[in-house]
């Protein structure tokens, strides 16, 4: 709703509030007469009923939970006890002169003494209820109200760190050692090997994976059929020797490596080793 609907609405409420109020004044005016008010006693009674009512309105709209409720039971009791003494001033023409005897308001007595103690009761109450109130209106603090959305935004914009949450930390995975210095043969110099290119690391699976692949039964698989194994015959480690010699015969001494070796005689990084540090023994012998 608009700005100029919710003013014109207000100012409608406060009109026909002041009207009643008006009629209520009336009726309370003369009932406080009847109970023995002096002339500007039994004019400022309509405000003590009919203002802490207001009051209690008010209460209402700013209180929360238990102090609601409390400010909802005393809108009610006084609007009952003002309903009450309004009926009675249309039942009793009386009152309406001020020709009726002080402290009669109804002709059977108990139902007098009733209304008699209900009037003169209200001011008490006006100004304990009313204290009371305005003591919660005063030292009540309302809830911060957080938006949702800003909220969200916020803790997902926030890094690991910020959240409290330990960051992960790296695993690394099939890492392989540098290899240390080898000493050759009976000379104490010590020959530098050629570091291995870095292997990226593999990334772990995940237990789930792995159990599900651990409970699939395997297939046996049956002897290799000599169609697939490799036709190289097997080479012994003298003829391995033999052929390492003669493929780095015109090598320099820099150039003669486990890799380049493996290369050269086709064989494994193990084997490779061995010839270079056989062959390297030869040279310097």
């Amino acid at each position: 709703m608009n700005r100029t609907p919710k003013t014109l609405l207000v100012l409608a409420l406060v009109a026909v509030v002041g009207m009643a109020f008006r009629v209520s004044w009336n009726a309370l005016r003369d009932v406080a007469r009847a109970i023995g008010a002096d002339h500007t006693a039994a004019t400022l009674y309509p405000f003590v009923v009919d203002g802490l009512m207001a009051l209690a309105l008010v209460a209402t709209l700013v209180l929360t939970a238990d102090a609601r409720r409390f400010a909802l039971r005393v809108l009610g009791t006084y609007t009952a006890a003002s309903l009450v003494l309004n009926y009675v001033h249309g039942l009793v023409p009386a009152l309406h002169q001020g020709s009726v005897d002080w402290g009669r308001l109804a002709d059977w007595d108990p139902a007098n003494w009733a209304l008699v103690l209900l009037a003169t009761s209200l001011p008490v109450g006006s100004i304990y209820f009313g204290s009371d109130l305005v003591a919660k209106v005063l030292h009540h603090r309302p809830a911060p109200t957080v938006n949702k959305d800003e909220s969200t935004e916020i803790v997902s914009n926030r890094s690991m760190a910020e959240q409290g949450e330990p960051a992960p930390e790296p695993r690394v995975v099939n890492a392989v050692p540098i290899p240390r210095a080898v000493q050759v043969g009976f000379l104490k110099s010590t020959v530098a090997l050629k570091p291995l290119p870095a292997i990226e690391p593999v990334p772990e699976r995940s237990t789930s994976t792995v159990a599900a692949d651990s409970t699939r039964p395997r297939r046996a698989t049956g002897r290799v059929p000599d169609v697939a194994r490799s036709a190289r015959p097997k080479r012994t480690p003298a003829e391995l020797l033999e052929e390492a010699r003669t493929a780095s015969a015109d090598w320099p001494d820099a150039h003669l490596t486990a890799d380049r070796l493996r290369k050269a005689v086709h064989t494994s990084a193990e084997k490779a080793r061995g010839l270079r540090d056989t062959l390297i023994a030869e040279r310097a012998a």
